[in-house]
């Protein structure tokens, strides 16, 4: 058998809470395979004492599944040294600290208000949170255009203690973006190495506290940042925010073929400003109908709800008061608490 064969059954072993393989992440560090056995050595840094042996045991089941292996051995060597980051040979860390579970909001496209549903979201899961005496909070991803503090009504820097930042609060959630740490009128021009650096930054280097759920803005489209964050954070899963129309819906579907070759799960679809109502009850489609609904079908998971066409969702964003605290009998309000309510139940099952 050739080794290349025990090279692809280890490619299905992900590493513990991540989405990312072993090999992909560089810590096998040597294969062999003679007279029916075969055998691995993984070097990894970790704290946790309950990953290596979680990896050990994946491993031998992935090589105990091939026919030819009668015998398997692995060894799993804890090396010292820094606290692991995302860079090729080094394992992962575990998890952002205090954070139970982190929902990605992601729309393989801009212009169909993802940041300003993520935002919403994130205020409808600290008002259910909160009569369970939880916490909940949001960090904006969206390096290139952060527009979440403007939508919360939040400036400023946040307070650094030690080596570590304290979040920003508002409206009682903790919040974290890229907005605070640069000037309003000055640009990001990052590669990708910089992007994943600031994403690594955000979850282990934030003092986020005792989190019950964070939702992360993801940028449009499917690149470095999307890949950081998916490789660097253990996902409870992603929702895809589209509009009604094919432009839209076509380039979401590409999105989440994207999540799910890292492995993320699709937690539905939300389909932002699928209709105007007029004073007499009737809906126009300004942006076609369907769409949402559509793309849910062809990604097998389910459709979350439609979220209206409504300037108070904007003007709420503009003055820092989404529509979920400023108007929450509205019908936007309502699905987002809706929407909400069926995602916190989907990670806690």
């Amino acid at each position: 058998m050739s080794l290349e064969k025990i090279n692809q059954a280890l490619k299905s072993v992900k590493y513990p809470g991540f989405s990312r393989d072993i090999v992909s992440f560089g810590i096998v560090r040597d294969v062999a395979f003679e007279d029916g056995k075969a055998s691995v050595s993984i070097a990894i840094t970790t704290s946790d004492a309950n990953i290596p042996p979680a990896i050990r045991d994946s491993v031998e089941e992935a090589l105990n599944a091939l026919p030819e292996v009668n015998e398997v051995d692995v060894s799993v060597v804890l090396s010292g040294g820094k606290k692991p980051s995302q860079t090729a040979g080094v394992a992962p860390t575990e998890g952002i600290p205090g954070v139970k579970h982190v929902i990605a909001v992601s729309s393989g496209k801009g212009g169909v208000g993802k940041s300003t549903f993520a935002v919403n979201l994130a205020c409808a899961f600290q008002q259910i949170l909160a009569q369970e005496g939880k916490k909940a909070g949001i960090m904006d991803c969206d390096i290139y255009g952060p527009s979440v503090p403007l939508m919360l009504g939040l400036s400023g820097r946040p307070y650094v203690e030690g080596e570590s930042l304290i979040p920003m609060e508002g409206h009682n959630l903790s919040v974290m973006s890229m907005g605070f740490l640069v000037d309003e009128d000055t640009p990001v021009v990052w590669r990708g190495p910089m992007v994943m650096k600031t994403i690594q930054q955000f979850s282990q280097n934030v003092k986020w506290g005792d989190l019950e759920l964070l939702v992360v803005d993801l940028p449009p489209g499917t690149g470095d940042a999307q890949l950081s964050l998916v490789q660097t954070i253990p996902l409870s899963g992603a929702v895809l925010v589209t509009t009604p129309q094919p432009a839209a819906t076509q380039v979401a579907k590409r999105g989440a073929r994207m999540l799910e070759k890292t492995n993320v799960k699709i937690l539905g679809v939300a389909e932002n400003m699928s209709y105007l109502e007029a004073p007499d009850g009737s809906r126009q489609n300004i942006f076609g109908e369907g769409g949402g609904t559509q793309t849910a079908t062809d990604l097998n998971t389910e459709f979350l709800g439609q979220i209206p066409l409504d300037k108070s969702i904007r003007e709420g964003g503009d003055a820092g008061t989404p529509i979920v605290l400023s108007k929450p009998e509205s019908e936007a309000a309502k699905v987002f608490v809706s929407i909400a309510n069926s995602l916190l139940a989907k990670v806690r099952a």
